[in-house]
């Protein structure tokens, strides 16, 4: 276990991400539903998050999925595929100007995200995959890996050597929590500086972080109520931005509704969240 004597500011060097940078002066967060319900959804869906964000007075990049390979069940909704999903959020990013963001699964969803896709995401059950994380560094994009619910925070320091090793020079982990018994994850906000001693910047996934998986038998659950809380404690911590889900209808989501923040309290969400950003930044503890 590394120790940890006191929380210094974070060392490693900021991201850039499109026109926006993580680890700024500005916090950045990765904004959007859990997957693309439809194209006409998103395409509603994401200027309505991009007017917040920007009332806000915070950067974003877009997220949503284009297929969720891990749902609990087989007849669950999963997406509209990869090349259709990626090009579609490629559009949307390009009309709102922002960077957009999802998660692959093989090594040939890397190299199609890759034509379209400014960060590209590992899900924290593989985020151990040598040959994933070697054909998502390959694509010369920004890489965030999820932490496994199944590794500890220092565990981080192998997956940043495999990325290195592959050439990828800007890249960051998203926290989201850890496995405690059944259906149940903890947010160990010790691991948001743990981390960031192993010489990255961190992200904290509020939404999934709240998420039971498998909870409701045949779908997850979740406590979305408490994203925010989480959140909250998360950027206090010093985590370098936040990762959250947002749908207009959280109880009609077809893919992780009870984890999702209202997009009607997404704004002042948002605004208390950089308050706070602002604070820690101005204030860090030596």
């Amino acid at each position: 276990m590394m120790s940890l004597p006191h929380m210094p500011k974070s060392t490693a060097p900021t991201v850039p991400v499109g026109d926006f940078t993580l680890g700024g002066e500005r916090p950045l967060f990765i904004l959007g539903p859990c997957v693309i319900e439809s194209e006409e959804f998103l395409r509603d869906l994401a200027p309505q998050i991009r007017k917040i964000a920007d009332e806000a007075g915070v950067d974003m990049v877009l997220k949503a999925s284009y297929d969720k390979a891990n749902r609990s069940a087989v007849s669950s909704f999963r997406g509209p595929g990869c090349k259709p999903g990626c090009r579609l959020l490629y559009e949307i990013g390009q009309e709102l100007g922002v960077p957009v963001t999802t998660d692959i699964h093989t090594a040939e969803e890397a190299r199609i995200a890759g034509e379209f896709i400014d960060v590209i995401q590992i899900p924290a059950f593989l985020c151990r995959q040598t040959d994933l994380l070697e054909a998502a560094a390959r694509t010369g994009r920004v890489v965030n890996v999820k932490k496994g619910q199944f590794l500890a925070p220092w565990d981080v320091s192998n997956i940043s050597d495999k990325l290195k090793a592959f050439g990828c020079r800007n890249y960051f982990m998203t926290e989201r929590g850890s496995s405690f018994g059944y259906n149940t994850l903890v947010a160990d906000m010790r691991s948001i500086p743990w981390m960031q001693e192993t010489g990255v910047r961190v992200v904290f996934d509020a939404t999934h972080s709240v998420q039971r998986p498998g909870g409701e038998g045949t779908s997850s659950g979740g406590d979305g109520y408490l994203a925010p809380v989480l959140a909250r404690a998360a950027v206090a911590t010093g985590c370098d931005g936040v990762f959250m889900e947002t749908h207009p209808n959280p109880s009609e989501a077809l893919s992780d509704g009870p984890n999702q923040v209202p997009l009607n309290k997404l704004g002042a969400v948002l605004s208390q969240l950089k308050d706070i950003y602002r604070l820690i930044r101005a204030t860090p503890v030596s």
